[in-house]
């Protein structure tokens, strides 16, 4: 599989870019991230609660075959600017890593494409190195191509 998703993540830094171009209007990627349904259907995960506001909050939940839970991750939402910017923090509960920073802007390139760029902050190198040890940018790439078919549907 194309790694369509790039991640950036400079030595000696605490944070990582991640950038993704779509052939998607910036209108469908920004809905992709803010519409429970469709952030369910291309995260495969379960959307306990999406307030898109300033100073809103999430919540998101996965669960195996058996009903037990694998993914359990929040928020709180800090700016949000339609087709433009979310500003957010991510913590995955049960979990080693401590609480990040995501800035998430969106860019309009052509009225039919679109680029997102994530710069998260991690509270120290070693965690941003502990995180980039996982598979993570083989799913967030998986993540980012169901983004892609499930949207271009709402075309």
């Amino acid at each position: 599989m194309e790694q369509k998703t790039k991640i950036h993540a400079e030595d000696g830094k605490q944070e990582i870019t991640i950038t993704r171009e779509f052939d998607l209007p910036v209108e469908l990627v920004f809905k992709a991230y803010t519409e429970p349904e469709l952030l369910e259907q291309w995260m495969g995960t379960k959307v306990l609660k999406l307030e898109n506001k300033n100073h809103g909050s999430y919540a998101f939940e996965t669960k195996n075959a058996e009903g037990k839970v694998v993914f359990k991750a929040n928020g709180v939402i800090h700016e949000t600017i339609p087709d433009q910017k979310i500003t957010r923090t991510f913590e995955m509960e049960n979990s080693p890593f401590e609480v990040q920073i995501e800035f998430l802007e969106f860019e309009k390139l052509t009225n039919d494409t679109s680029k997102l760029t994530i710069h998260t902050i991690y509270r120290s190198i070693p965690l941003r190195d502990q995180m980039l040890q996982l598979p993570f940018a083989k799913g967030i790439n998986w993540a980012h191509n169901r983004l892609q078919d499930v949207a271009s549907k709402l075309k």
